[in-house]
Order: structure tokens, then C-alpha cells, then sequence
């Protein structure tokens, strides 16, 4: 079943006084449970697919749905909601509320939307995560590799529609890389978390079921790597 359908979409921005076609007529389609990975290199319009997929990017043609809902058919206040329900996201830049622990950070968007964690699952993002030993910590104790962590958590803790991860190895040795989608897998492997990641590393996205190769914009090829196995 297909959670994530992208018609059609294009988008631009400028720089320097240029006008830069960051997507040009872009169509690919996302079915539950698939753990994907978008590869190219920078500036190839990766994070702009995944800002626009997210609601923060309204492209200037084309549509998107999630779940069968088009996110730009709603309001703002609608918006907020819905990404808050569906959407968990793992981007480069981290900001952790400095009041609040680990366990707290991680949980939220639930608060946020009047709901309550389950115990049992809350434990289980915090073992896989290895961050037991720091649930209580605030941030200021915190290593930034633990913060990558928080926000993995907090993009999982809803059991979202989709996971939407922007470079989340980026700048990471080979070890941390290779944890941070070990992570991501337990999760796609266990509960069929659907993951769109951005890369430009081979070896990433590998580990994907399937790769979708972007340059200069536009989709260059589609693989399927592995099947996906349903629970």
C-alpha cells in the first residue's frame, strides 16, 4: 500500500540573483514499511524533496500525498498537526529544550499533542538508542552523539506515518554511521516504521531496501536492493 505519493513536483529558489530548479517534475511513489534512501550529491535537490514532503516547502507544482491526505490542502494549524501525528524528522541541526531530560526530549511531541507515552515502548527507544544510563541527564550533561540519539527517538516515539532523515550520518565516523541506520533498521524491521533517508554515501544507502538516485533535480534511477519483509 502506498503511504508517500509525490506527483509531479517541482520547486525552485534563488541565489545570487539566480533562479536554481532544485526539483523538476518529480514523481516517485513510497509503499508502508520500505526503508529508502535517497542518494546524490550535494545541491542534487535530496533535502529539498524531504522539506517538501515534510509540509515546510510548499512546491510551485504538483502535489503530495500522505496517508491519502494532501498536506498542502491544509491550513497551517492543520499542518502543525498532522506532522506532529505523522511525520517524525531527523535533521542536521539539533535543538534540545534545555529544561526538559532525556526521557522528556524524546517524548515530546506525545505531550505536545495531550497523549501519554507507552511505558513499554518508551523503554524499548531508549534501550535500542542505548541512552538508559542518561534518560534522566539534562542536556547540558549530554554528549552531541547522545543528541543525535534524543532525536532519533523523538522522530520514532510516535510510531509516525514516515520517518524523514536529512544526512543523519553526516560528519559521523563509520562506526556512529553504521549505528545510526542499525538504529533506523531495528525500528523498520520490528514495526515497519517507513524511513525516506537523504545520503550521499554509497555505503549508506546500501543498507536501504531501495535507492533513489537524484541529479541535478531529477530522479536519475530507481533501485530496488532488497525485498521488503513484512511481520
Amino acid at each position: 500500500m502506498n503511504i508517500l505519493k509525490v506527483q509531479n513536483i517541482s520547486n525552485t529558489y534563488s541565489k545570487r540573483n539566480l533562479k536554481i530548479n532544485a526539483l523538476k517534475n518529480v514523481t516517485l511513489s513510497v509503499e508502508n514499511g520500505e526503508f529508502v534512501a535517497i542518494l546524490g550529491p550535494s545541491g542534487a535537490g535530496k533535502s529539498t524533496l524531504l522539506h517538501a514532503i515534510s509540509g515546510f516547502n510548499r512546491p510551485i507544482d504538483g502535489f503530495i500525498l500522505l496517508t491519502g491526505t494532501d498536506i498542502y490542502g491544509l491550513n497551517d494549524s492543520q499542518m502543525c498537526i498532522f506532522r506532529r501525528r505523522n511525520i517524525g524528522q531527523i535533521y542536521q541541526f539539533y535543538n534540545l529544550f534545555s529544561e526538559l531530560n532525556v526521557e522528556e526530549n524524546i517524548t515530546l511531541p506525545l505531550f505536545m499533542d495531550g497523549r501519554k507515552a507507552s511505558k513499554n515502548y518508551l523503554d524499548e527507544v531508549i534501550n535500542v538508542l542505548e541512552l538508559d544510563n542518561v534518560r534522566n541527564l539534562m542536556p547540558n550533561k549530554l554528549s552531541q552523539w547522545d543528541v543525535l540519539k534524543i532525536y532519533i527517538g523523538r522522530a520514532l516515539i510516535t510510531k509516525p506515518s514516515i520517518v524523514l532523515a536529512d544526512e543523519p550520518t553526516r560528519n559521523l565516523d563509520i562506526v556512529s554511521s553504521d549505528k545510526v541506520i542499525g538504529f533506523l533498521k531495528y525500528f523498520n524491521d520490528n514495526y515497519d516504521q517507513t524511513i525516506l533517508i537523504s545520503t550521499h554515501d554509497e555505503k549508506v544507502a546500501k543498507k536501504a531496501q531501495r535507492s533513489i538516485i537524484f541529479n541535478n533535480g531529477h530522479i536519475y534511477k530507481d533501485i530496488m536492493t532488497k525485498e521488503i519483509t513484512k511481520r
